[in-house]
């Protein structure tokens, strides 16, 4: 492989990182309409401990999600961990906690005031133009729930 191409596709990695970096401060800012400006409009999500439910276009079900989140708890925040290029599928891979304290029900879960604290995984595939085009979320959804009904 040529050097030229060698940094382009290192350009391009570097770009996809950034990218994930600017979607969680979106996400710390509590900015949906900014997080969902760095997705593709047919982008897709799954959330994978809540099943086929919950997947689908990110413009929807994200948003949906998210926006739900950030009203629960309205002081919802995250720290990325690390954050990874997997060269054989293409994905910037994260791993981010997030936290929070309940402040309202949140997916048939009334507010105890307890607060979470729980880390997740996020799996980010990119289209030819920069964009999010796939996002796969996983995170222990038991330990979430336990710390909530606790």
């Amino acid at each position: 492989m040529n050097t030229s191409v060698q940094n382009q596709e290192h350009v391009d990695v570097l770009a996809k990182k950034g990218t994930c970096i600017e979607f969680f401060s979106a996400y710390q800012d509590m900015d949906v309409e900014r997080m969902l400006s760095l997705c593709d409009a047919n982008g897709t999500i799954a959330f994978v401990p809540l099943g086929s439910d919950y997947a689908g276009k990110i413009d929807s079900v994200g948003k949906a999600v998210w926006s739900a989140l950030m009203t629960a708890f309205p002081n919802l925040d995250n720290t990325v961990k690390s954050q990874r290029y997997d060269e054989a599928s293409d994905a910037v891979v994260c791993q981010v906690v997030i936290f929070g304290k309940q402040e309202s029900e949140f997916a048939g879960m009334p507010s105890k005031g307890n607060d979470f604290d729980t880390e997740h995984i996020f799996i980010f595939r990119f289209n030819k133009a920069g964009k999010i085009a796939d996002i796969n979320v996983n995170w222990d959804h038991q330990s979430f729930v336990a710390q909530l009904t606790k």
